[in-house]
């Protein structure tokens, strides 16, 4: 038995279930997205402390913050962020409970982002047309995966201007081990394709940075380009960057015209995430009809 007969052969049932997986696991990935900065910065703090008490100095201005020593990725439970209140299970259903509640804490009446139902419904909809693109396939389970550490990825570079160096090196290790037996493409590829991504934007940091004293980008971004290289090969290298440019410069253009200030920072992650998961599904089909326009 296949895993598209447990839903009565029937692609269309099987592709609302895992677009149902996808709102769930959507759910969890906004608990990523917010906590993981907090719990590395407390990482961070800690290990600052233990180095300046080395040489018997002390720490001034200390890292503090509301959430209790226990903050994880798991416990505790779900929270409003204003007031603190838990949030039973009942109103922590994806998307419809942002819905029945207005957007509004059921307790404090504050606010609630609309981030929150926006990286559900993204989730669950990228997971629905994977499964619709691959089928109960082993690429299925390995675009999940993509494209949950990248929505992740993308969250957290939007609130924080980082890219965790314990998601960016999963993605590039997962990347690589998907393609050892040439999941998404051949594993001699993926691996110049890692190469590629992180000396490629890495050389552009340098030659930036001599000739204006500024840094254009942050070392995540070229641990990013290496990963989404690892996954999709070296030949999607050009893809990824012009679709992650042309996205900037559309949707951080329009923020920062829209923008009261003119001075805020644009992270490039989450247009490398959205050029990533682009390539993933249409990246060939874009550089054929690249090729066939320019004649090569």
């Amino acid at each position: 038995m296949t895993l598209l007969d447990l839903f009565g052969g029937d692609r269309v049932y099987f592709t609302v279930a895992v677009g149902i997986l996808g709102l769930l696991l959507g759910s969890f990935l906004n608990v990523v997205i917010f906590r993981l900065p907090i719990i590395l910065q407390r990482q961070w703090q800690a290990q600052a402390r233990e180095l300046v008490a080395e040489f018997g100095a002390t720490v001034h201005g200390d890292y503090q913050d509301k959430y209790p020593p226990e903050f994880g990725l798991v416990l505790p439970r779900s929270a409003c962020p204003h007031c603190g209140s838990a949030i039973p299970g009942w109103l922590n259903v994806p998307l419809l409970s942002w819905l029945v509640l207005r957007g509004r804490c059921q307790q404090c009446k504050h606010p609630i982002g609309v981030r929150y139902p926006i990286v559900e419904a993204l989730t669950g909809s990228a997971f629905a047309f994977g499964a619709w693109q691959f089928g109960p396939d082993g690429l299925l389970f390995g675009a999940m995966l993509f494209t949950a550490l990248l929505i992740a990825m993308a969250g957290i570079d939007w609130d924080t201007k980082l890219l965790p160096d314990q998601l960016t090196y999963l993605l590039l290790w997962i990347g690589l081990l998907f393609n050892l037996n040439g999941g998404f493409v051949p594993l001699s590829d993926a691996v110049v394709g890692a190469v590629a991504g992180y000396l490629s934007l890495w050389s552009v940091y340098w030659v930036f940075k001599l000739l204006t004293n500024k840094e254009g980008m942050g070392y995540g971004d070229f641990k990013l380009f290496a990963a989404l290289g690892a996954w999709l090969g070296w030949q999607q290298l050009p893809v990824i960057i012009i679709v992650a440019a042309v996205a900037g410069l559309l949707i951080g253009g329009g923020m920062l015209l829209l923008a009261k200030t003119k001075d805020r920072q644009i992270p490039f992650g989450p247009y490398l995430a959205i050029a990533g998961w682009c390539s993933l599904y249409f990246g060939a089909d874009w550089m054929n009809a690249y090729l066939r326009v320019s004649g090569l």
